[in-house]
């Protein structure tokens, strides 16, 4: 399976940033616009249609039709994992249906020296067994213009000015 990794230091403290990615609101302001992403549905893991917080069981449809080409690509996102200690968080979303074979999506959040440290992973693989699994590697080239983006959507929006 591959993995793309990023992180960046966002001059604001560890509670407000994992506060803003723990909602849909965060989600949306840090999808670049050209993904032209849309929420479907959103179901809490108690059937709640709105729920104020992505908790695990929590389950949301997607659909992403980039930079406006071809159909609309769907999937399902399911918050799998949310954890909260003294100085860290994390929490994990899985991809269902969707466009990748297998799509894990760690979200990592460190206390770092009066800021924070947010840490992207994804564990993924590409559709068509050992020709998907070739060309993995090459993930980077469209998770990097994206993961780019919502680092510095995420410094732009809560870093004190």
């Amino acid at each position: 399976m591959a993995t793309y990794q990023r992180e960046v230091r966002v001059d604001a403290p560890l509670d407000e940033v994992w506060a803003f990615h723990s909602t849909i609101d965060g989600l949306e302001a840090l999808t670049p616009g050209w993904m032209n992403l849309r929420v479907e549905a959103i179901r809490g893991p108690d059937g709640d249609p709105d729920p104020e917080v992505l908790s695990p069981g929590t389950r949301i449809r997607l659909a992403a039709r980039p930079f406006g080409v071809g159909p609309p690509q769907r999937w399902v996102s399911e918050i799998t994992r949310r954890d909260r200690e003294d100085g860290a968080a994390v929490f994990e979303d899985v991809m269902h249906d969707g466009p990748f074979e297998t799509w894990r999506h760690t979200h990592q959040f460190f206390a770092a020296d009066g800021g924070t440290r947010v840490r992207d992973r994804v564990e993924y693989e590409f559709p068509g067994g050992p020709v998907g699994r070739a060309v993995g590697p090459l993930g980077w080239v469209g998770f990097e213009p994206m993961f780019r983006y919502r680092h510095r959507k995420t410094k732009e929006l809560l870093e004190r000015r």
